[in-house]
C-alpha cells in the first residue's frame, strides 16, 4: 500500500510538473528594448535619423517568462534605432536590440520595420498609419525565432492635447508561436516650446483566444516628458508596473537626433522639413490644419 502511494503520488507530481512546464512554455518575452507609442511620424524624403532606446527594470519579475529567458529584475534594455524616409507617407528602420543582465551583453540579433503613415501626420489633428516590424530574435528574449509585430496608428491633437493609440498584435512563429493582443496609448499636453508631459499606458493582455486572468497580464503605467536638450530630442519616463506579473517600476528614455536632409541649408536642429525623432516633439516645430 505505501508503495502504490507513492507512485500515485510520484505520477501526481509529473502531471502538476508538466503543467507549470507547458504553462511557462506559452508566456511571452518580456525584453523591452523600445517602450514607445508611435505617433505617425517620420522623417523626411532622404532623411536619416537615429535614436537610442535605453530601459531600466529597477524592480522587475525575478523569475524567467521561460526556461531560459531573460530575468528582467535589474536589467538594461535598448536598441539603437536607424530610419530613413523614403516618401512622405513611408520610411524603414533597423533596430539592433540588446540586454545587459549582471554585467553580460546580449545581443537580440535584429528587426526590420516599415511604416506607413498619412502624408504629413505631425501637421493633422486627425492622423493614422501602420507599422510592420519583423524581428530575428536570439533564445533568451524569445521562444521563437521568427517574431511580426503589426501596430495599427490612431491619433487626435490640437494646439494644447494629443491622444494616440497603438493597438499592437504581436505574431510568433513555430511551435511555441502565439498571437498576442499589447496594445500601449498616450495622452499628453504641451507645456511650453519642445516641452510636453503626459501618460503611457503598455500592457500585454497576451494570446488572443486564450488570455489570462487580470493578474497574469502585464499593464504599465508611464509618467513621461519630452523636450530638447541643444540639437536632441529626449523622451523621459517612469513606469509603474499595475499588476503582479508586471515589472514594478521602469525608467525609460530615448535620445534622438535627425541628421540633415540632403540638398537642405537646414541645420538639424531646424527641422520644419524633418519628421519627429521622438516620440511627440513634432507638435512644436509645426502648426496644425484648421
Amino acid at each position: 500500500m505505501p508503495r502504490r502511494c507513492c507512485k500515485r503520488g510520484s505520477r501526481q507530481l509529473s502531471a502538476l510538473a508538466g503543467m507549470i512546464l507547458s504553462i511557462a512554455l506559452g508566456q511571452p518575452a518580456s525584453a523591452t528594448d523600445e517602450i514607445q507609442v508611435y505617433n505617425a511620424g517620420i522623417a523626411a524624403v532622404g532623411q536619416l535619423t537615429i535614436q537610442q532606446h535605453l530601459n531600466y527594470v529597477a524592480l522587475g519579475q525575478k523569475d524567467p517568462p521561460f526556461p531560459g529567458g531573460l530575468v528582467s529584475n535589474h536589467s538594461l534594455n535598448g536598441t539603437p534605432e536607424f530610419a530613413y524616409g523614403v516618401t512622405d507617407w513611408w520610411e524603414v528602420g533597423l533596430y539592433l536590440p540588446f540586454a545587459v543582465q549582471d554585467q553580460k551583453f546580449m545581443s537580440d540579433a535584429f528587426k526590420l520595420r516599415t511604416l506607413f503613415v498619412s502624408p504629413h501626420a505631425e501637421q493633422r489633428d486627425f492622423f493614422y498609419g501602420v507599422n510592420l516590424e519583423f524581428s530575428n530574435t536570439t533564445p533568451p528574449f524569445a521562444q521563437t525565432r521568427f517574431t511580426l509585430e503589426v501596430r495599427p496608428i490612431i491619433g487626435v491633437r490640437n494646439a494644447d492635447y494629443e491622444f494616440i493609440v497603438n493597438p499592437i498584435i504581436d505574431a510568433g512563429f513555430g511551435k511555441l508561436g502565439e498571437l498576442d493582443f499589447a496594445p500601449a496609448a498616450r495622452l499628453a499636453r504641451k507645456l511650453g516650446p519642445d516641452t510636453f508631459l503626459g501618460l503611457e499606458y503598455y500592457a500585454d493582455f497576451g494570446e488572443i483566444g486564450n488570455m489570462p486572468k487580470l493578474a497574469d497580464q502585464q499593464h504599465t503605467l508611464f509618467l513621461v516628458t519630452d523636450f530638447k536638450l541643444g540639437v536632441l530630442d529626449v523622451d523621459f519616463g517612469v513606469g509603474y508596473g499595475l499588476t503582479s506579473s508586471s515589472d514594478r517600476w521602469v525608467i525609460k528614455t530615448i535620445i534622438g537626433y535627425a541628421f540633415p536632409v540632403p540638398g537642405s541649408n537646414s541645420s538639424a536642429g531646424e527641422r520644419s522639413a524633418a519628421g519627429p525623432v521622438n516620440p511627440m516633439s513634432h507638435t512644436s516645430t509645426r502648426y496644425l490644419q484648421p
